[in-house]
């Protein structure tokens, strides 16, 4: 039986935070398996994403070749939640994750933040007996779970030219698109 993480988030864009979220998933032992999924429709957020979703999996998938090998192998971006149509629910995505890798166990990871919101989501209770939480403690929210020593950086930032916390290859893909110029 293999334990397969699930890191979902909206990545705009996938920045140094992200990747030592999932560094420090593997360094610590907490999954053999780790799909990061790119949102195609956040529902908790109070704007949409800058980039469109397949923009968003690109930088995920340039993202996660920057990574050592003997974690690159084991990550794969998922691009199930863009594909989807309508609203996409962690639920949804968990049952079809479930279905894939039957037999093996599913973890969550969430961000303290997401952590924080969690009994918001759709089928909230449903979602928490399916899977097992892996909740990473960020700097500002109250510790709930693991402490990774995370990194101090945000999205926000990065698409406002305030922070440049990617990696150069993200960089480049964001400045050839264009993406957060009118930010």
């Amino acid at each position: 039986m293999s334990r397969v993480g699930i890191y979902g988030g909206t990545f705009d864009p996938i920045h140094l935070g992200h990747l030592h979220v999932i560094t420090q998933l593997f360094e610590k032992d907490l999954v053999d398996k780790l799909l990061v999924i790119p949102a195609g429709q956040p529902l908790l957020r109070t704007s949409q994403p800058s980039a469109s979703p397949e923009q968003r999996r690109t930088m995920c998938q340039l993202a996660v070749s920057t990574l050592p090998e003997a974690i690159k192998s084991k990550v794969s971006v998922n691009p199930i939640e863009i594909l989807r149509q309508g609203p996409s629910y962690a639920i949804d995505t968990v049952e079809e994750i479930q279905a894939a890798y039957p037999g093996d166990q599913i973890f969550l990871v969430l961000g303290a933040d997401a952590y924080s919101k969690l009994d918001q989501w759709h089928r909230a209770e449903d979602l928490k007996e399916m899977v097992s939480i892996i909740c990473i403690d960020r700097p500002g929210y109250a510790s709930h779970g693991i402490d990774i020593a995370a990194l101090e950086v945000a999205a926000t930032t990065i698409r406002a030219g305030l922070s440049a916390d990617v990696p150069e290859i993200v960089a480049a893909f964001i400045r050839e698109n264009a993406l957060y110029d009118n930010q």
